[in-house]
């Protein structure tokens, strides 16, 4: 099982991760947590979706203790300008993007990762998070503030490379 599903789940993992180590200590907690809740699938809905689900808590398990999840910045209206999806998406690769998503500070990561690659409503976010709707709502608009502004600067270095 294992075999299986490690290279997805630590995909998974990298999301809510700071580095690659800190990605492989969760899938390996989330997998010992798989084989001893093992008897508790019950089949409903697919195998690969309840163990995400154990790893995605696992993740945010690690969160809540390493740091309380709060608001950290109330001014987050800064404007980025559309770059448009077409150049983002030739000048941008997944690692790169996903190393973009890992640079956000926990709070943020955490919010954007449940909302955005997850499709958990703030209610949900909140409730997962101890944290209220309010500040679920201003940590994923400044983590989507950020991440503009981190891929702004990604496509002008890139822009750079290729016509410099």
């Amino acid at each position: 099982m294992f075999e299986l599903f490690a290279d997805e789940m630590y995909a998974v993992c990298l999301y809510y991760s700071n580095e690659q180590s800190e990605a492989e200590d969760t899938l390996h907690e989330g997998f010992i947590k798989v084989f001893q809740n093992l008897k508790g699938f019950q089949g409903k809905g697919s195998l690969k979706g309840w163990i995400r689900r154990i790893m995605i808590n696992t993740a945010l398990e690690k969160f809540r203790k390493k740091s309380p999840l709060y608001v950290l910045d109330d001014e987050y209206h800064d404007e980025v300008e559309d770059l448009g999806k077409e150049s983002i998406i030739s000048n941008i690769s997944a690692d790169d993007l996903i190393g973009l998503i890992q640079s956000l500070t926990p709070q943020y990561r955490a919010v954007f990762n449940l909302y955005a690659l997850e499709g958990f409503s703030h209610k949900e976010i909140a409730q997962k998070l101890n944290i209220s709707e309010g500040t679920s709502k201003s940590n994923l608009a400044r983590a989507r503030t950020i991440l503009q502004k981190k891929v702004k600067e990604h496509f002008h270095v890139s822009s750079k490379k290729i016509h410099g």
